[in-house]
């Protein structure tokens, strides 16, 4: 299929060939876009791309579940939904209903570093996606009834994403034994308790502090002219009133100087599982890249070393993962695998130490870190295709490290990464004393009574 055949098939199918065409011609896409301040302190950034008549508008709030308190979680996460429930000029549900009537699709997502809401729609409906946006950061219907219903709503969320989940509890566990600080060690979805607690106020205050206009990103990328664009945005924006800084959330992590280990029982598990969180330094970190191609080398794809040692030779595990797990703060590097019927949490745990010890001290191939790069550049340019994760990554980066330039260095910071920074790596973090290890153990359920 010739690129220009291509590229109108992908243009009908609303999906933008920006970074596609630069994977063919082995080249670095190079997104261009404008990054305003307004009045208000809102940071705006506009990326035109004509592809296809669609665009997406994403705002990104400097609040995540680290920002909470003990005796308040899950806050940030209650406020994705709570943000759908209506302002002043969109009523319960008409959020919804805009968006999808007028061919568009809508979702938000909270994690511990930020909060994330987006529209993609038609490029005749900006002002649409605009208008919604700004008047619920301006006017959120915070009502006891919308709170009751939301509450409720993220207290189920929880019982079926983490009560009543095989390996639920497992997830939250690795977390609050790996961490001392309070920041990271919760859970995004909080505690049943706290979210019972919640009140009107503690929510009218949380949206005060962290829903205001300079302490969010907005982005918007598509089929849309950057100077009608920002003008647009002004109107709609600039007249909502800043607020006092958040206070700032200290992400200090005390050095971990011996192994943590924990063993849990889980009625819901079929086979028992392992996973393991080495500390490693924020996502800002000169050695983030190298963490991520040390992740790749070890589980991506059948050439990885767990799945040749662990998975294919030794069958241990019917998969063995490892992710780098770059976040704001300190974070961790995870490995995980469940054993296979019939073989021990002991052996497989003996396997991982073997590979990432041969990673340490034997020599790592030229075709690994070869295939971390262009499994990595594959993914990455692969996302530029849309405009929504354009939008997102331009919002995240411009919050997080005050760079959406990022965008753009990603692939050639890959592309230097060697054999010895994935070693050197591997030798630093990825020691007994540095880890955590949580055992998870299938528990029969208990015989229910009668006959």
């Amino acid at each position: 299929m010739t690129v220009p055949v291509l590229r109108r098939l992908m243009a009908a199918c609303g999906v933008a060939l920006l970074g596609f065409v630069p994977l063919l011609a082995a080249t670095t896409p190079k997104i261009q876009f404008t990054d305003t301040r307004l009045e208000n302190g809102l940071r705006v950034i506009i990326s035109e791309d004509h592809t296809a008549p669609v665009f997406s508008i994403a705002v990104s709030y400097n609040v995540g579940s680290r920002d909470e308190r003990k005796g308040r979680t899950g806050f940030a996460h209650l406020f994705e939904h709570m943000m759908f429930k209506g302002s002043e000029n969109v009523g319960p549900g008409e959020h919804f209903m805009l968006v999808f009537n007028n061919g568009g699709n809508m979702n938000g997502t909270t994690n511990k570093d930020r909060t994330l809401y987006f529209e993609t729609l038609p490029s005749n409906q900006l002002d649409l996606g605009i208008f919604l946006e700004a008047d619920r950061m301006r006017s959120l219907a915070i009502t006891k009834e919308n709170l009751d219903n939301q509450r409720n709503a993220v207290q189920e969320e929880r019982r079926l994403g983490v009560d009543n989940q095989p390996y639920g509890k497992t997830f939250e566990a690795v977390d609050e034994l790996a961490y001392e600080n309070f920041a990271y060690e919760h859970s995004v979805i909080g505690s049943m308790a706290d979210l019972s607690a919640a009140t009107v106020e503690d929510v009218a205050s949380f949206f005060k502090t962290y829903y205001a206009p300079n302490n969010a990103v907005l982005s918007i990328v598509g089929d849309v002219d950057a100077k009608t664009t920002i003008e647009k945005v002004r109107k709609a924006f600039e007249p909502i009133p800043a607020q006092a800084p958040p206070p700032k959330v200290d992400m200090t992590e005390p050095a971990q100087t011996a192994e943590r280990r924990l063993t849990l029982d889980d009625a819901l598990a079929r086979l028992p599982r392992l996973d393991i969180a080495y500390h490693r330094p924020d996502s800002a970190s000169p050695d983030d890249d190298a963490l991520s191609v040390l992740a790749t080398v070890l589980s991506s794809g059948r050439s990885s070393r767990f799945y040749q040692a662990i998975v294919r030779e030794k069958q241990l595990a019917p998969n063995v993962g490892a992710s780098s797990g770059g976040a704001r703060g300190p974070g961790l590097f995870r490995v995980s695998g469940a054993a296979a019927p019939g073989k021990t949490l002991d052996a497989l745990e003996a396997a991982i130490d073997e590979e990432i010890e041969k990673v340490k001290n034997g020599p790592i191939a030229d075709w690994e870190i070869e295939k971390a790069r262009n499994n990595a550049k594959r993914s990455f340019v692969g996302s530029l295709t849309s405009t929504l994760s354009r939008a997102n990554l331009l919002g995240e980066y411009a919050l997080f490290y005050d760079d959406p330039g990022r965008i753009n260095t990603r692939i050639d910071r890959l592309a230097k990464v060697t054999a010895a920074d994935v070693q050197r790596v591997a030798r630093q973090y990825l020691t007994p004393e540095n880890r955590t290890v949580v055992l998870t153990w299938p528990k029969p359920s208990a015989p229910k009574g009668g006959l």
